[in-house]
C-alpha cells in the first residue's frame, strides 16, 4: 500500500509533464486514468484494512509533516477516483485537450493531498493547486466567448476562503507552536471560546467558497457554463468531496474538547447549510441549461452534506457517516449527468434542456444510466440518495433529543428547509430528465457517441450498487469518524436492514426493495395486459386550439415547466422579462407591419448586485487611484521610498 500510495501522485505528476508535449493528449489523458484507478484501488484496499500513516518523501521538513489517508478520506477519494476513471474513458469536448489534462492532472494531485496531508504548510499549497487546476480546466474547455471572466471571479473567491483558511491555521499554528494538525486540537482548547469560534467560522468560510454555501454559490453556473461536462464531474465530484472532507475533519477533530463550541457551529452550520440549500435547489429550477442546472444542483447537494456536518457536530458521529454516503452517491450521479451533457452538446450542438427525443434515436444505456441518477438525485428508492435522506429527516426528526432550545429550534427548522429543498430537486431532477432526454425526435440530432454512454451506463451501475449494497458498505465504513465517533456506521445497519437508532424505531432496507419493487411491479403489469386484451386502446390528439397539432412546437418548455414556481418564489427570484419589437417601417409614424418579436427572461441573483458588484467597483477604484504609482516620475519613487524608511525607523524606535 506504501508504493501504491505513491505512484497514484507520480502518475498524476507525469500526466502533467506529458501533457506539455504537443502530441501528448492522449498519452496524458491515459496516465491520468491510470493514477484515477490507482487512486481507486488503494482506497478500496484502506477501507478494508486500514494503514495508519504513510511516510513522505517529499514536502517540507517540519514537524507534522506526513501523509495519512484515514477511512472517511479513502471514501470519499475512492468514489471520486471511480469517476474520474470514466471521465477520462469518456474524454473533455473542450479546446484544448492538453490544456484539460493539466488542469485535470493539478486538480487530482491537489485532492489526494488535501484528504492526506497533515501539516498545515503542505495542505495550504495542495488546497491551492486543487483551485488552479480547476481553472485551468475551464480556460481550456473554452465553451462560452467570454470564459476568463467566470474563471477570475471563482478565482477571487476562492482565494478569498483561501485566506480565511490561511488565517484559521495560522493561529493555531501560533497557539500550538507547529503547523502539524496532531496538536491543533489541544491550541484549539486553550483558546477562548470565541476565538475558537472565529476559527470555526473562518475554516468555514475557507472550504465553503469550494463547496457553495452562501454567498459562494452564485460563481457556481458561470463557471460551470464554462466548462465541459468532463470538468463539471470532478469539480462536482472528486474535488468538491476533498473540500468537505477537510471541513469536517478540522471541526470534528480540532474542537473535540469544547461541547460548547461544537454546538455553536454545529448551529451556523445548520443555518448556513439549508439556506444554500434552498436558494441553489430554487435556482437550479430556473436554469435552462444543463451543465448551469447541474451546478446550482452540486451546490445545493454540497449544502445538504455541510448541514449534515452541522448535526454531527450538535448530535454525535453518525450524521457525518450519512453525509459521507450522501456525498458518495452524488458523486456517481452528477457524474453520469455531466457526461450525459456532454453527449447532448456532441449530438445537438448545445446543452439547452430541449425536449429532442434523444432517447428515442439511442441504444438504452445512456437513458438508463441516467434515469438511475436522476432518481437519486431525486431521493427515490431504492436509490442511493434516497438512503442518505432518509438518513438526513431521521437525523433531524430527532431534535427532542438535544438538551439546548436553540439546537433543537436550529434542528426544527432545518429539517422543515431540508424538506422544502427536496422538493425542489425532486422537481429539477424531473426537468433534467424529461427537458433534457425525451420528447419527439425532431431528425436533427446525432448520436451521442458510445463512449459517453457506456460511461454514464457504468456511472448510473454504481450508483444503484452504492444503494443495494449499502449493509456491505457501512461494514466497511466501520472505522470512519473521528475520536470516539469512529464504529458510528455499525450502528446503522441491523443484519440487511438500515436502522438510525434502532430497528424498532425506524428501517429501511434497499437490498430488500431491490427484490421486493419488481415483485409488486407484476400486478399492475399483469392488470394492464388483462385490460388490453379486454378493452381496445383508442389514441386521441390533445385539443390544440382547433388546429393540427405539431409536436415539437406544443412540447413542454423550460420556462413554461418553471413559471410557476418563478411566480410562487417571486420574491426571491425577482424575475425579468423584456419584449422587443422591430416593425417593418421604423421611420413611419404608424407602425403596421411586425417583423420580429423578441422575449427574454431571466431571474436576479442575490448577492451579485448587493455584495460583489460593490466589491468589484471599490476593487477597479483602489487599482485607479495606486495606477498613479507608474507614473514614472522619479521625484514620487524616492519620496515613497522615503516614507517607507520613515516607517521602519519608528517601528524600530518604538
Amino acid at each position: 500500500m506504501t508504493e501504491l500510495a505513491l505512484l497514484v501522485p507520480v502518475l498524476f505528476v507525469l500526466a502533467l509533464v506529458v501533457s506539455l508535449i504537443p502530441a501528448g493528449a492522449a498519452p496524458a489523458r491515459m496516465l491520468l486514468g491510470a493514477g484515477a484507478l490507482a487512486g481507486m484501488v488503494l482506497c478500496c484496499l484502506q477501507l478494508a484494512a486500514p494503514e495508519a500513516v504513510w511516510p513522505l518523501p517529499f514536502g517540507p521538513a517540519v514537524e507534522g509533516t506526513r501523509f495519512q489517508l484515514g477511512t472517511d478520506a479513502a471514501w470519499l477519494l475512492g468514489f471520486g477516483f471511480a469517476a474520474a476513471v470514466l471521465v477520462c474513458i469518456a474524454g473533455p469536448t473542450g479546446t484544448s485537450p492538453r490544456g484539460w489534462s493539466f488542469g485535470a492532472a493539478m486538480s487530482l494531485l491537489g485532492a489526494y493531498g488535501v484528504a492526506g496531508l497533515q501539516d498545515g504548510m503542505s495542505f495550504l499549497v495542495a488546497y491551492e493547486v486543487m483551485s488552479l487546476g480547476g481553472a485551468v480546466m475551464i480556460m481550456a474547455d473554452r465553451q462560452s466567448e467570454q470564459s476568463g471572466r467566470p474563471v477570475l471571479f471563482m478565482l477571487s473567491l476562492l482565494e478569498a476562503g483561501a485566506v480565511a483558511l490561511f488565517v484559521a491555521i495560522l493561529i493555531l499554528t501560533a497557539q500550538s507552536g507547529s503547523p502539524g494538525f496532531g496538536g491543533f486540537p489541544a491550541a484549539s482548547e486553550a483558546l477562548p471560546e470565541a476565538m475558537r469560534v472565529l476559527i470555526g467560522i473562518l475554516l468555514l468560510i475557507g472550504f465553503g467558497a469550494k463547496i457553495g454555501i452562501i454567498p459562494f454559490y452564485e460563481w457556481f453556473p458561470d463557471a460551470y457554463g464554462a466548462a465541459t461536462g468532463a470538468t463539471g464531474a470532478l469539480m462536482s465530484g472528486i474535488i468538491l468531496n476533498a473540500a468537505f472532507f477537510a471541513l469536517g475533519r478540522s471541526l470534528l477533530t480540532w474542537f473535540q474538547a469544547s461541547p460548547a463550541t461544537m454546538l455553536t457551529l454545529g448551529i451556523i452550520l445548520v443555518i448556513a447549510g439549508v439556506i444554500s440549500a434552498v436558494l441553489s435547489a430554487l435556482y437550479a429550477f430556473q436554469e435552462d441549461s444543463w451543465r448551469r442546472l447541474l451546478a446550482f444542483s452540486s451546490a445545493e447537494n454540497g449544502a445538504v452534506a455541510v448541514a449534515l456536518l452541522g448535526a454531527a457536530l450538535i448530535f454525535a458521529q453518525n450524521e457525518w457517516i450519512a453525509a459521507l454516503i450522501h456525498l458518495a452517491g452524488h458523486t456517481l450521479a452528477k457524474g453520469a449527468l455531466f457526461l450525459s451533457a456532454d453527449g447532448v452538446k456532441l449530438a445537438t450542438g448545445d446543452d439547452r434542456l430541449v425536449q429532442r427525443g434523444l432517447l428515442s434515436i439511442q441504444r438504452p444505456w445512456l437513458g438508463i444510466g441516467a434515469l438511475v441518477a436522476v432518481m437519486s438525485l431525486a431521493a427515490m428508492p431504492p436509490q442511493a440518495g434516497f438512503v442518505s435522506e432518509w438518513y438526513l429527516f431521521e437525523t433531524f426528526f430527532q431534535a427532542f433529543h438535544v438538551i439546548s432550545l436553540a439546537g433543537r429550534l436550529a434542528l426544527v427548522l432545518g429539517g422543515a428547509g431540508l424538506a422544502l429543498t427536496a422538493a425542489i430537486a425532486f422537481a429539477v431532477s424531473i426537468k433534467v430528465f424529461g427537458l433534457g432526454l425525451q420528447g419527439t425526435n425532431t431528425g436533427n440530432n446525432a448520436a451521442i457517441p458510445r463512449r459517453y454512454q457506456f460511461s454514464v451506463f457504468m456511472l448510473g451501475g454504481m450508483v444503484l450498487g452504492l444503494a443495494v449494497g449499502m449493509p456491505v458498505w457501512l461494514g466497511q465504513l466501520a472505522q470512519a469518524g473521528f475520536n470516539e465517533g469512529a464504529g458510528a456506521a455499525t450502528a446503522m445497519r441491523a443484519g440487511w436492514l438500515l436502522v438510525p437508532l434502532s430497528a424498532s424505531f425506524s428501517f429501511i432496507s434497499p437490498s430488500k426493495l431491490i427484490i421486493v419493487m419488481p415483485l409488486l411491479a407484476l400486478l399492475p403489469l399483469s392488470l394492464l395486459l388483462l385490460a388490453a386484451r379486454r378493452f381496445a386502446v383508442r389514441r386521441a390528439p390533445v385539443w390544440y386550439g382547433g388546429k393540427l397539432q405539431d409536436p415539437v412546437s406544443s412540447a413542454t418548455t423550460q420556462l413554461t415547466f418553471s413559471n410557476a414556481m418563478r411566480t410562487f418564489y417571486g420574491f426571491v427570484y425577482r424575475p425579468r422579462t423584456e419584449t422587443r419589437q422591430d416593425f417593418s417601417d421604423a421611420n413611419a409614424e404608424r407602425k403596421y407591419f411586425l417583423r420580429s418579436l423578441s422575449f427574454s427572461h431571466d431571474v436576479a441573483p442575490i448577492f451579485g448586485p448587493y455584495l460583489f458588484k460593490p466589491l468589484e467597483r471599490a476593487t477597479l477604484v483602489l487599482a485607479h487611484t495606486a495606477r498613479r504609482l507608474q507614473s514614472g516620475s522619479l521625484n514620487l519613487y524616492l519620496g515613497i521610498i522615503g516614507v517607507i524608511l520613515v516607517v521602519i525607523l519608528a517601528t524600530i524606535q518604538f
